[in-house]
């Protein structure tokens, strides 16, 4: 059975939703630290204006290459944090070698959808408390009633709490420290600023 790919695909509504005034969290501001920080030693670059959220391998042309999902601050920060996850073998796979199941999702689909989707979501949430912005827990399944079940708001949180508590992997660590710099004045967000009631 192929595996379910953990990643966002109907992230425009959501991304409309928590994605913030412009005039301060520009996707551009994104794209540039991401490439600043991953660009040489991992030949990959960010880029906006998909239709849908992609990632294509290195070619000896072109540099990986994650694309977002048009402008949405929101959808690059999850196409990051799923890059972030990936290990060396697939990032050289398109879409991390992941088979995708379309929304709709039956309640056992979606909750293999949610298994995968915990590591990635934390990091979201916590690449959002570094730019300051919102972040909204995604079940991804907008054409069914099956939303975000509350086992998977509390392992979403508790993922992220560990990770702010006991310290992010190394190109995580290298994003989050960069994105605070940034939008913080270099102040690191803390597992207090976690709100489990807003998910």
């Amino acid at each position: 059975m192929p595996s379910v790919i953990p990643a966002i695909r109907k992230h425009d509504i959501l991304s409309m939703l928590t994605t913030p005034d412009n005039s301060v969290y520009n996707h551009n501001d994104l794209i540039t630290l991401f490439n600043q920080c991953f660009y040489r030693d991992y030949h990959t670059t960010l880029s906006a204006h998909a239709e849908e959220p992609l990632y294509t391998p290195a070619t000896p042309d072109q540099p990986a290459r994650i694309h977002f999902t048009r402008d949405y601050f929101a959808s690059a920060l999850h196409e990051i944090a799923h890059w972030c996850i990936a290990g060396e073998y697939r990032r050289t796979l398109e879409d991390y070698g992941y088979w995708y199941e379309p929304d709709g999702r039956t309640e056992e689909q979606q909750a293999l959808f949610e298994s995968v989707e915990i590591e990635p979501q934390a990091l979201e949430w916590i690449f959002s408390l570094c730019c300051n912005a919102p972040f909204r827990i995604s079940a991804d399944n907008l054409n069914s009633t099956i939303g975000a079940s509350e086992s998977f708001k509390r392992n979403v949180y508790n993922k992220a709490v560990e990770y702010l508590e006991n310290g992010l992997p190394e190109r995580p660590q290298h994003f989050a420290k960069a994105l605070s710099r940034h939008f913080r004045e270099d102040t690191s967000p803390a597992a207090s600023e976690l709100d489990p009631a807003t998910l």
